[in-house]
């Protein structure tokens, strides 16, 4: 067999999230289709991890595994040609058969965006939250780091999460600012259902609590999604890039 590895990267506001479902439009839905019509065969894509309704993705990694070999180029040519312009293969490569995008990545990193001004160019890719911008950066990044290392993210992912291992590791947890933009960036080994966002709206929140670090590890011990903060909205967050062990970049 013959395994292909894709590079993606798609505009989530028309879709109910990466991973496919009946009678919804996503992202994984489209590819399989324009698949379908180029190698005139059924064909299942693995993403390296599902992203939520409304979600972007900027690297989102797949793997496809056909019998025969392909024209990397023509394929990749032809799929682009068959999915809407909000969906886009950046790259095609073959790799090892056993390569899998979701059980070979060492980590996953997420950015969210917030903007000052209100922007006809950032609407559908950013949360527009001026009164964030008065925010302390440094402190900010303080109280994030309080959630690096492996912890129990239960409180901190959807409830429905089906995942029986609750346990991710946080590497990398950073605001920085300029004076219209803020980005956070996030990297682990792993994510639940919702967690990057509900991560980030906790953070906010604790923000203003008189013990940021102690309000933070009592939400963890909860184990309850209820004791978190509400999420933010999903249009400000990208799938940024998945690493795998034999990566260069």
């Amino acid at each position: 067999m013959k395994n292909y590895k894709l590079i993606i990267q798609y505009n989530g506001k028309n879709y109910a999230g990466w991973q496919k479902q009946e009678n919804a439009n996503t992202v994984q839905g489209e590819i399989e289709n324009a698949l379908a019509v180029c190698l005139r065969e059924k064909v299942s894509i693995t993403g390296s991890g599902r992203t939520d309704t409304g979600v972007h993705a900027l690297g989102q990694t797949a793997n496809f595994r056909v019998k025969n070999e392909l024209n990397k180029f023509k394929i990749r040519h032809s799929i682009n040609a068959l999915t809407p312009d909000d969906i886009s293969i950046i790259s095609m490569e073959e790799v090892h058969e056993n390569f899998h995008s979701r059980f070979d990545a060492i980590s996953r990193s997420y950015l969210y965006i917030v903007t000052k001004h209100h922007s006809p160019f950032y609407n559908d890719f950013a949360w527009n939250n001026p009164q964030l911008f008065d925010y302390d950066l440094n402190r900010l990044n303080y109280i994030s780091k309080q959630l690096l290392g492996n912890h129990d993210f239960t409180s901190l992912s959807k409830k429905n999460e089906e995942q029986e291992n609750k346990f991710c590791t946080l590497s990398s947890l950073h605001w920085s600012g300029s004076s219209d933009i803020i980005k956070f960036y996030i990297r682990g080994n792993r994510f639940l259902y919702g967690m990057v966002r509900t991560i980030a709206g906790t953070l906010l929140k604790a923000y203003f609590e008189e013990n940021p670090g102690d309000y933070l590890h009592s939400i963890l011990a909860e184990k309850d999604r209820a004791a978190a903060a509400q999420s933010v909205p999903a249009k400000g967050l990208f799938l940024f890039k998945v690493r795998y062990k034999n990566d260069k970049s």
